[in-house]
């Protein structure tokens, strides 16, 4: 396998400069027993055992003075393809629905200039990890926080991911609870009045857990979700092309089309255009003969604008994602690992560009910062929104499991990690999460707001301000001083993290006092 120098220099000694101690890597499992010996009595690191390492991989090799081993004793054999599919489905959330209306409140060329900028400080921020990670031989966030900062950066950092992706995997449980009893009733004209056990959300979110998202939480690997990575990218695809779609179909100011209540109380009115619009006081229809916001601007900013950054700041979190699925790519190197991250950001961002731009040209200043519900008012039973909201959930869904994996990983680093893999507990961690985020999706809906507050707090830290202060600590001084460029370009990308994480805690603050609902997540 082709390794780069830089990752397999960590013989050398510690980071810091200092001398290099065997009790130092204690918190790695050192395979020297005499049980993991192979029949001739030497290192058995590269075998096809079944019962693999999983989560719980060697990362350091021996520093007896022997040929470097590899890093693990896992044989990555994750595609670049399958790998790709998998990042994107880390970076691609529910956030997706909210970028045309951060485009409505800035514009196309401020948003697009943001997007840009977001894109490339993600691509960096990954190169920030990848390179620590190179150098010290790890691959693994949290045992980077311990190079680092020892014990405390070890659960700051798995504390973070953990924390940051519970709060993603309840949000977009929620959206199946709240979203997919809508769906379902629309499909089948359903009376929402009736009692029926499938348009309830809390058995509906229980059912898609169990069924979908338990088995594949399971899987051993990350790698193994690429395909279902695959069809939620194509989801979101399909997303896409109907949004691009509906522009050319429906025109501003919406006059073909009579009012969302009138249509609800009957269904197949909208085939009737014979009702008078001044009629109905109801969302966009009211306001169908007014064309004064079917504009196009360019550079746009108002009371909302600042509350649209942080969901571009954070449209592109998957860092707790990226280590695990280079620690199971085949033939890893960190250049190969930057390329499925640049690919992966890459395809991301065209796709939010795209949507965002489409979505906006659509309803322009009546965009809602969840685009599917604008076009709900518009015609609820529309036939197309019913099927894209339906891969919506599903791209949502099986978004869950690539979530929970560097959750598990976590508490597998901060708990057991001088143990090796064990399926009794990579089950009994799967069942306990996906059980812990289900009672707070049934019984505490409101606790959503909570996750908030930690996002806005979380996602900095490990999108900016972690992987920066440990490159700075963990590339040697001889390597880079102090106050070489990358150390301060470094450094001032921490400082924005610091500058993003008070500006989002200061709209969600801002937002409950006044009791709006403005500001929003990224992911």
């Amino acid at each position: 396998m082709d390794q780069d120098q830089s990752e397999i220099s960590i013989l050398g000694g510690s980071p810091n400069g200092k001398g290099h101690d065997l009790a130092d890597d204690m918190y790695v499992p050192i395979k020297t027993m005499p049980e993991e010996l192979d029949t001739n009595g030497a290192p058995n690191v590269r075998f096809d055992d079944p019962d693999g390492i999983g989560e719980c991989e060697e990362f350091l090799p021996h520093g007896d003075g022997k040929k470097p081993l590899r890093f693990t004793d896992f044989e990555g054999k994750t595609s670049f393809g399958m790998s790709v599919f998998n990042l994107g489905n880390a970076i691609m959330g529910s956030g997706i629905l909210g970028l045309a209306y951060a485009m409505a409140n800035t514009g196309i060329l401020l948003f697009l200039f943001l997007l840009t900028a977001v894109a490339a400080l993600s691509s960096y921020s990954i190169h920030l990890l990848l390179k620590s990670s190179g150098i010290v031989g790890i691959r693994a966030y949290e045992q980077l926080g311990y190079r680092a900062f020892g014990t405390p950066g070890k659960m700051a950092a798995g504390i973070a991911i953990t924390l940051q992706n519970i709060g993603a995997m309840s949000s977009y449980l929620y959206i199946v609870k709240s979203e997919f009893p809508l769906v379902i009733q629309a499909f089948c004209r359903a009376d929402p009045t009736d009692d029926l056990w499938y348009l309830n959300g809390n058995y509906l979110v229980v059912i898609v857990s169990v069924s979908v998202i338990l088995p594949l939480a399971l899987m051993k690997q990350l790698g193994y979700l690429g395909y279902t990575s695959g069809f939620s990218l194509s989801c979101m695809v399909f997303f896409l092309i109907a949004v691009i779609y509906k522009k050319f179909q429906i025109h501003c100011p919406f006059e073909e089309y009579s009012a969302a209540n009138h249509t609800l109380s009957t269904p197949d009115s909208y085939l009737n255009i014979t009702d008078s619009y001044a009629t109905h006081d109801n969302g966009l229809v009211n306001e169908g003969l007014d064309d004064s916001h079917c504009e196009t601007r360019m550079f746009t900013i108002n009371s909302q604008t600042a509350y649209t950054i942080p969901i571009l700041a954070f449209a592109f979190v998957c860092h707790p994602e990226v280590l695990p699925i280079y620690t199971e790519l085949r033939n890893p190197t960190q250049k190969r690992m930057q390329h499925v991250s640049n690919l992966s950001i890459l395809v991301m961002y065209t796709m939010y560009f795209l949507a965002a731009l489409f979505g906006y040209l659509t309803f322009y200043g009546k965009t809602e910062s969840e685009l599917l519900h604008t076009y709900s008012k518009i015609d609820p039973y529309d036939t197309l929104i019913l099927c894209v909201r339906l891969a919506v959930l599903t791209a949502v869904t099986l978004t869950v499991p690539i979530v929970l994996f560097p959750v598990r990983r976590a508490l597998n680093q901060m708990f057991f990690s001088s143990k090796s893999f064990n399926w009794i507990r990579h089950v009994a961690i799967a069942l306990a999460l996906l059980s812990f985020i289900n009672m707070l999706v049934i019984f505490a809906p409101n606790i959503l707001g909570i996750f908030g507050i930690i996002g806005a707090t979380s996602a900095p830290c490990l999108i900016f301000i972690f992987p920066a202060v440990f490159y700075i600590r963990i590339v040697p001084k001889e390597q880079e001083p102090m106050r070489s460029s990358p150390k301060i370009l470094a450094a001032c990308f921490a400082g924005l993290g610091v500058v993003f994480m008070i500006m989002s805690l200061s709209f969600i603050i801002i937002d409950w006092t006044m009791g709006s609902s403005n500001s929003g997540g990224g992911h």
